[in-house]
């Protein structure tokens, strides 16, 4: 079974203090939400490969770690998911971006596939799925099914905020994946929406309603 960690460093539970506030702008909002994601960056890449090389400093060579190894890229769900990209690549900006457009069916409240546009050689990269919010978790599972089809093998969901009913159909549906996030919520509600929680991410990151 995958792992589920809990990113708990008093700077991220601030800042997540933020942007659940709902008088917080849709400026500040999607300000706070990249700082969030880059300071979650360092946890979500504390695993991933280095190698040592000499580097020649102004004093003489010295001996250093380097990343080597898989290659990353960082795949938001679109729309929420682009907030947290650019959070991201400022830690890792040699990374590939791919994306992925779900959307939720009010209805049903199942995910529905609408765009798909991946790096070429995604199978040979370590892939972060990004999306504020793990809700049911339909869409995050769908995501990882059609990065497995186009050949992904390694593959971390990263969020914000989830509920416990989200975290647990992800995992169920792809036990490989671990998953990172900025806190854990209470339940969903009757129409899917996390409790707390901080509303809907697309809408309060571009200002729609």
């Amino acid at each position: 079974m995958s792992t589920v960690t809990e990113i708990r460093h008093p700077l991220i539970q601030h800042k997540l203090a933020i942007i659940r506030d709902k008088d917080t702008g849709s400026k500040e909002f999607r300000e706070v939400v990249e700082e969030i994601a880059m300071l979650m960056a360092y946890e979500v890449t504390r695993n991933i490969h280095t190698e040592e090389v000499v580097i020649e400093t102004p004093m003489g060579p010295a001996k250093c770690q380097m990343l080597s190894g898989k290659k990353l890229a960082i795949v938001p769900i679109l729309r929420a998911g682009l907030g947290m990209v650019e959070g991201m690549r400022k830690l890792i900006p040699a990374a590939k971006v791919g994306h992925i457009g779900l959307y939720r069916d009010e209805t049903t409240l199942q995910p529905v596939e609408y765009f798909c546009k991946l790096p070429q050689d995604i199978n040979e990269r370590d892939i972060i799925l990004v999306d504020p919010m793990l809700a049911t978790g339909g869409s995050a599972a769908d995501a990882v099914t059609l990065l497995k089809r186009r050949g992904a093998t390694s593959i971390r969901f990263v969020g914000l905020i989830a509920a416990p009913e989200g975290i647990q159909a992800l995992q169920a549906a792809h036990p490989d994946v671990d998953i990172y996030l900025a806190s854990i919520d209470e339940k969903l509600n009757e129409k899917g929406y996390i409790i707390p929680g901080l509303g809907d991410a697309g809408d309060r990151l571009f200002g729609t309603k």
